[in-house]
C-alpha cells in the first residue's frame, strides 16, 4: 500500500483551496467534472481539501502529515508569510534534519522536516 490522498478538512472549501494553492505552488489543481471536485496534484499525492463537517471537523486532532522540503528555513518563512503560525519546534531530529508543525488559517497542522541551510 501507498499514500494516495489526504483530506485536509476546512471550514470553507473556497478558501481552503485557495490558501493551500498558495502553500504548495508546486501543486497542479485538477478539476474533476465528474464528482464535481477539484484537488491539488503533489507527485503521486492528491491534496483533498474537503468541507469540515459533524464528523469531521477542522483542526488539530492527531495526524500530522510531514513534508520533506530541501530547504527547512526557507519553507518554514513561505508557510508564515502566507499565514501559517509556528505551533510546535523547530526541533533537530535524526540525520541531520529539523522539523517543525504550523497551523495553518483554519486549524489543521502541517508538518515540515528538511536541512537548515
Amino acid at each position: 500500500m501507498i499514500p494516495v490522498a489526504i483530506l485536509i478538512h476546512v471550514p470553507n472549501i473556497s478558501e481552503g483551496l485557495k490558501w493551500y494553492q498558495k502553500a504548495f505552488p508546486e501543486a497542479a489543481c485538477v478539476y474533476y467534472s465528474e464528482s464535481d471536485f477539484t484537488a491539488l496534484e503533489i507527485n503521486d499525492i492528491s491534496l483533498e481539501i474537503v468541507q469540515a463537517d459533524e464528523k469531521v471537523s477542522a483542526g488539530k486532532k492527531g495526524t500530522v502529515v510531514y513534508w520533506l522540503v530541501e530547504n527547512f528555513s526557507d519553507q518554514l518563512s513561505r508557510l508564515e508569510e502566507r499565514g501559517a503560525k509556528l505551533y510546535r519546534g523547530p526541533m533537530e531530529i535524526e540525520n541531520g534534519l529539523t522539523m517543525c508543525q504550523l497551523e495553518d488559517p483554519f486549524g489543521n497542522l502541517i508538518g515540515l522536516r528538511g536541512k537548515v541551510t
